[in-house]
């Protein structure tokens, strides 16, 4: 690599090279837009999940004749 490729600000790559990173990092899985993080709704899956296995296995334990 030659002093002339080496600018003050440190640039490593060409015009061409540092326009096709750009053009990878804008793309692809960098630019997937998301939907916001909603935390109440995950809570809200959490206790129905618990709410749901505890009820099925109270009646497991009725039916099994247990209790």
């Amino acid at each position: 690599m030659s002093q002339e490729s080496n600018d003050d600000n440190g640039r490593v790559l060409s015009d061409e090279d540092q326009a096709r990173v750009d053009h990878v990092v804008s793309t692809g899985v960098n630019s997937t837009t998301r939907k916001p993080f909603r935390p109440i709704l995950l809570v809200i899956l959490l206790i129905a999940t618990v709410t749901g296995l505890s009820i099925m296995s109270q009646l497991l334990v009725r039916w099994s004749g247990i209790y």
